[in-house]
């Protein structure tokens, strides 16, 4: 599974974005999708894990309420809606994909990665 994710670039703080995932090849129908998030000098960080319907969320502590992560299973794109943004979400974002229906918060549930988008939000 190759997965790419894009939609990176520059906003200002309380601002918003919208970052994608897509894959080579149908993933949707059984496995759950994620993005984490690794900023300069920091530890990877677990940031939104949908399932494989797309009926079931869970977020990191540090964006609930702001980012919405969506899939289309259809076209096979997870998105993640970020708005009211904050300079400490300044980042590389990573999308990845699970063998499971339901993903946890640990990146060693996601066996597949994409590159990453980058995307820096200025105060």
């Amino acid at each position: 599974v190759q997965l790419q994710a894009s939609g990176g670039g520059l906003v200002q703080a309380g601002g918003s974005l919208r970052l994608s995932c897509t894959a080579s090849r149908r993933t949707s129908s059984n496995n759950a999708v994620a993005w984490f998030r690794q900023a300069p000098k920091k530890e990877r960080e677990f940031v939104a894990t949908i399932n494989w319907r797309g009926d079931s969320t869970y977020y990191g502590d540090s964006v609930k309420g702001r980012f919405t992560i969506s899939r289309d299973r259809v076209k096979d794109i997870v998105a993640l809606q970020m708005n009211n943004l904050k300079p400490e979400d300044t980042a590389v974002y990573f999308c990845a994909v699970s063998r499971r229906s339901y993903g946890g918060a640990q990146s060693n549930d996601y066996p597949y990665w994409g590159q990453g988008t980058q995307f820096t939000v200025s105060s």
